[in-house]
Order: C-alpha cells, then sequence, then structure tokens
C-alpha cells in the first residue's frame, strides 16, 4: 500500500471519532506539523479526506503540511511557528458550519478556505467577516465575493474564457461539450467558455445532472462525430464517461477539460492507459517539469508522499502556504504585529493590506503571482496533456 493510501486509511479510521484532523497525530511519512496552540500562527482548512473527491482533499492536506513543515524547519515567522488543521467535509456542505465552529473554536486565525466550491459556498458566509481566506482550489466564481477572500486557483469564469481563447487558437470547426447542469463549477465554466468562444465554432452539446450520471450512452451517441470534447466536469463522471465512450468516441479524439480533471489519472477502478483518445486539461502545474520551482515541488512531494494524489490542488495548497507566510513577512517589516496571539480580524485586515496593496508571489503555480482586488488570482494557464492519444 502506498504512503498516500495509508494516510487515508489513518483519517477514515479517525473521522468516526472527530472530524478535524491534526498532522502531528497523522505523522507516518516523518512529516511533524505542530497542532493547533496559543504559541503558532493556526490555519485552519475544510476539504474531503474522504469520499468521491478525497484525491483533491489529501493533495491539499499533503501541500499544505510540507510547505509548513519547511517553513518551520527554517525558523518560522522570526520565530513564530505555524500549525495546521483540516476538518474533512467530505465535499458536503451541510458539514461545513461544524467544521468552522471547531476551527475557529481552537483559536484559527486565518484559513485555506475549503478544496471544493459547494462548501466554499457555505464557507464564505461564515467567515466573510473576520476571517482571511486564501483558498487553492475552490474556484467558484462567487467564493471571493467578500473582501476577506482570495484565490490561489483560477475562478471557474475565468477557467472558461482562457480555454475558449485556446480552443479558439486551433482553428476548429466543430466542438463538442459535455457538461453538468445542475453543478455551479461546471455550469459557471461553462458559460463563460460559451460567452468567449468563437462565432465560427459549432457546438454540439450533451449534459447529464445528479440524477442521470452513470449511463451516458445517449450523450456518448450525440458526442460521437466531434474530435474535439470540452468537459467542464470533475474527474469522476469524466472518468466514467471515456470508459463508456472508448469504443464510441474515435481514438484520434482529445478530450479537454479545467482543474477538475487534475487527479483523473488516480480515479479509483479507472485505467487511463485503456482510453485510446487524449486527455488534456488547462493547467497552472506542470507535474511533468523537469526545472524550476514546479520540478522541486514534484521531487519533494513524491519522495514523501508518492505520485497517486500529485495534483495541481497539492501545488497550490503549498503556493497558499508560502504566499500567506511572505505576505506576513512583509507585513512585519512593515511594523505588523503578527504572532499566535494576533486576532484573526486583525490578521484579516494586516492580510487584505498585503494582497491589496501590489503584493506578488512566485512558486509553484506560477511567477509574479498578483491578485485583484475582487481576490481573483491573475497568472498564467497553459493545456497540460495527461495522456497522449494512442497510435
Amino acid at each position: 500500500m502506498k504512503l498516500s493510501k495509508r494516510i487515508l486509511a489513518l483519517a477514515l479510521a479517525v473521522v468516526t471519532a472527530v472530524s478535524v484532523f491534526s498532522f502531528a497525530s497523522c505523522s507516518g511519512d516523518d512529516i511533524e506539523v505542530p497542532e493547533f496552540s496559543a504559541e503558532t500562527i493556526k490555519i485552519g482548512v475544510s476539504g474531503p479526506l474522504t469520499g468521491a473527491a478525497a484525491v483533491y482533499g489529501q493533495a491539499v492536506y499533503n501541500g499544505a503540511r510540507l510547505a509548513i513543515h519547511e517553513i518551520n524547519e527554517a525558523g518560522g515567522l522570526d520565530g513564530t511557528l505555524f500549525s495546521f488543521e483540516m476538518f474533512d467535509d467530505t465535499h458536503d456542505p451541510t458539514k461545513v458550519a461544524t467544521g468552522y465552529a471547531s476551527l475557529t473554536g481552537k483559536g484559527m486565525q486565518l484559513s485555506l478556505g475549503t478544496v471544493t466550491t459547494g462548501p466554499g459556498l457555505e464557507f464564505k458566509e461564515l467567515s466573510k467577516t473576520n476571517m482571511f481566506v486564501l483558498t487553492p482550489s475552490a474556484s467558484g466564481d462567487k467564493i471571493p465575493e467578500y473582501a476577506n477572500a482570495y484565490q490561489m486557483c483560477f475562478a471557474d469564469g475565468n477557467q472558461g474564457k482562457v480555454a475558449a481563447e485556446y480552443v479558439n487558437s486551433l482553428c476548429l470547426t466543430k466542438i463538442g461539450i459535455f457538461y453538468k447542469t445542475d453543478e455551479d463549477y461546471s455550469k459557471g465554466i461553462y458559460d463563460q467558455f460559451k460567452a468567449n468562444l468563437s462565432s465560427s465554432i459549432q457546438t454540439v452539446e450533451a449534459s447529464f445532472t445528479d440524477s442521470n450520471a452513470t449511463d451516458f450512452s445517449t450523450q456518448i451517441d450525440t458526442l460521437k462525430d466531434c474530435t474535439f470534447i470540452f468537459m467542464p466536469i470533475y474527474y469522476t463522471p469524466a472518468s466514467l464517461f471515456m470508459t463508456q465512450a472508448k469504443d464510441k468516441i474515435a481514438k484520434n479524439a482529445t478530450y479537454y477539460g479545467c482543474d477538475g480533471f487534475d487527479g483523473i489519472e488516480s480515479a479509483e477502478g479507472f485505467d487511463i492507459t485503456t482510453i485510446p483518445q487524449n486527455v488534456s486539461m488547462l493547467s497552472h502545474f506542470n507535474s511533468k517539469a523537469e526545472s524550476g520551482a514546479a520540478k522541486d515541488f514534484v521531487t519533494k512531494y513524491t519522495d514523501i508522499f508518492g505520485a497517486d494524489t500529485l495534483n495541481q490542488f497539492g501545488a497550490s495548497a503549498y503556493d497558499c502556504v508560502y504566499a500567506i507566510f511572505n505576505a506576513l513577512k512583509a507585513a512585519k517589516a512593515a511594523g505588523k504585529t503578527v504572532d499566535g496571539s494576533t486576532s484573526s480580524a486583525d490578521m484579516l485586515a494586516i492580510l487584505t493590506e498585503q494582497f491589496n496593496g501590489g503584493f506578488t508571489y512566485s512558486g509553484v503555480t506560477g511567477d509574479n503571482i498578483k491578485w485583484e482586488p475582487t481576490g481573483y488570482v491573475n497568472k498564467g494557464a497553459v493545456p497540460y496533456t495527461i495522456k497522449e492519444a494512442n497510435e
């Protein structure tokens, strides 16, 4: 059993008793991170460590811990160490309030928000007045609605816009679109994609909802003549579609997704090598990088956790922690007091002053990353090939 699966097994055991994970008690990988305490700067997050979206939460769990471990090993923030705890929301918005109350009750001073968008829409209402939030991966356009929240990931609308610009550049005359109509993530990307897609490109569209997410034969029949299919959906339904369609969609076709595709090659019960088509995605992280910060991160991450949960969610969480750390360093240099006793409201004021004041960060997911006053991130994106089409 690989290391990441051992961690998840431990998480499953612990969740029956308590859903807030403190990482000093979940070592097993030699990464030591303190539990929340009065002496530490306390960062919390809500995300799925169990359930269908666990690969995303596990990546954030690992990436954030790795960054905090490195920062603490180097002395923390002028001697003040960081601590980190995560609530397992199982990608269920109804569990977020309980987790938020638990984390704030234990002294959370700032947060990575949530891993996924649905829970994030609940989290934002709870945190809007007194908690700084920098989410690695909750990409909904409304996640940073209030002045306390920022995204390290691309917002859904921005993903749709950038994806459309890429498709426009391919000089295609017809594409297929497969999306989920009752999900904010999928519908948000779809809307912006259509709004920015060239009018010269014909679209053939098929959709689904929670009520018909197991048999895609009708949708496959609709899209069978398309050699490029845009799929702004999460990897679980995407992998099911690809499996059911592998002998019906042209073998030279391309499936193109957004960050919901991240981790698809590790989806339970799915063997991506059996899919003859090209599988690619919009990304801000190259897990096959051969140089630079991304390469260094990949090497460190896989040495400790293996490759099963290596994806842009973990890289983004790693960058979130370092961006917060660097912003707090800049604030201290400007005369602010920051330590384990700083209130969450004061921490919010300190960090928003930085993020709204021209603060930039270069890391694993981009160089010279900046944030707009809206909370949206400003950085580059590139198409990333997960699997080449079979010859």
